[in-house]
């Protein structure tokens, strides 16, 4: 089975999981509020699609509630505003940064944009949702297999670089593996293809490795390479329901990308939030420890069970399983939601950091599972 055969959201277990948690019904009962209706109901235990429920920070909820009370604006300036806090930042210009509807859209944008002109190049394993997308509208993606490792395989990919391809896009630290491609091999790879093609590089879980300004791209940016460098508030800062995301690469580029977004503007609530948590560096670091907390629970839980787990630089483990379906309906029947296997790669389970409660849920439960899968 092919990567492309899976979807990130349809079909998922984890999802009908969900739903049978509680009926939606059309009008919420006595003594309910409509954020019932989000997050998992009582007694899930959600470590399935890599959020951090530890966020979004006080800053930013203070913010977003003060902006609900102008919803009736749009949201020109609170947009400038962030594309001003992210330059400055990243040293660029406004003109170089894109804010989309979470960087699900940016990339989205790109995958039409670039996908026109060429093949996107790409690994077999990575968060290939909006390559799916382009794919659904005549895109052509050329998938390279990882290496032995696991990680993605960049010296297969440099020599799969050809004139037919017009993106070369990865996930860094990659998703679902979880793993980073050193600064080295990633530099090495842009200087090869940016010739001929744009490198894109979808650094969601930057923040969450052991040296983010090392592992960045960015530098080649404002150096004048064709790459282009997305990240998200979704992550680190727990705004995954809030859908901001940004782009930063060259003024060129950034145009080219604007004018294949479908929306324009941006949610006031999520766009405020995001401008007053995106230097709340007390938040960022208490949020970042919880989620390094998890991961340590996870990987304790994995060699615990005589499983081995794949380095990883992101909130969520890739946990080597004897049957990675089974494993995601054992725990289903606990009320804990993790993801069901990727594709071909059925012997590999991936495991979010969640509330660290929900987290030592999954920690006790998967010895006893793993034992059961053996016996």
């Amino acid at each position: 089975m092919t990567l492309a055969r899976r979807t990130f959201l349809g079909g998922s277990a984890a999802l009908t999981a969900l739903a049978a948690a509680g009926p939606v019904r059309a009008q919420a009962s006595a003594g309910t509020s409509a954020a019932d209706f989000f997050g998992p109901g009582d007694g899930i235990a959600m470590l399935a699609r890599n959020e951090n429920p530890y966020g979004p920070a006080p800053s930013a909820l203070r913010a977003a509630s003060e902006a609900a009370t102008k919803g009736c604006y749009y949201s020109d300036r609170g947009l400038r505003m962030l594309h001003e806090m992210i330059a400055e930042r990243h040293s660029v210009s406004p003109e170089q940064v894109v804010v989309g509807e979470g960087s699900t859209e940016i990339l989205s944008a790109i995958a039409l944009a670039w996908g026109r002109e060429g093949a996107i190049l790409c690994p077999g394993l990575f968060w290939d949702t909006t390559v799916q997308y382009g794919e659904r509208q005549g895109v052509t993606a050329r998938r390279i297999p990882l290496a032995g490792d696991m990680n993605v395989d960049i010296p297969a990919m440099t020599a799969a670089c050809d004139d037919s391809v017009s993106l070369v896009q990865i996930c860094n630290p990659n998703n679902p593996t979880g793993m980073l491609v050193d600064a080295a091999s990633l530099r090495a790879l842009a200087a090869a293809v940016t010739p001929g093609a744009t490198l894109l590089v979808d650094e969601a879980y930057n923040e969450l490795a052991d040296d983010p300004a090392g592992n960045t791209l960015v530098d080649l940016v404002r150096e004048g390479q064709d790459v282009i460098v997305c990240r998200t508030f979704s992550k680190i800062y727990g705004m995954a329901g809030m859908r901001v995301g940004y782009a930063i690469t060259s003024e060129e580029n950034a145009e080219r990308i604007r004018s294949h977004m479908m929306s324009f503007g941006g949610n006031t609530c999520g766009l405020a939030a995001a401008i007053a948590s995106y230097n709340d560096i007390g938040f960022l670091e208490q949020s970042r420890a919880a989620i390094l907390e998890g991961r340590a629970m996870i990987l304790d839980a994995a060699a615990r069970s005589g499983l081995t787990a794949l380095p990883s630089q992101t909130n969520f483990v890739y946990v080597e399983v004897p049957d990675a379906d089974a494993v995601q309906a054992a725990m289903r029947e606990r009320g804990i939601l993790i993801r069901p296997a990727y594709g071909e790669w059925t012997q590999y389970s991936r495991v979010s950091t969640g509330k660290l409660e929900d987290v030592a849920r999954y920690a006790a439960a998967l010895p006893e599972i793993i034992d059961g899968l053996r016996a």
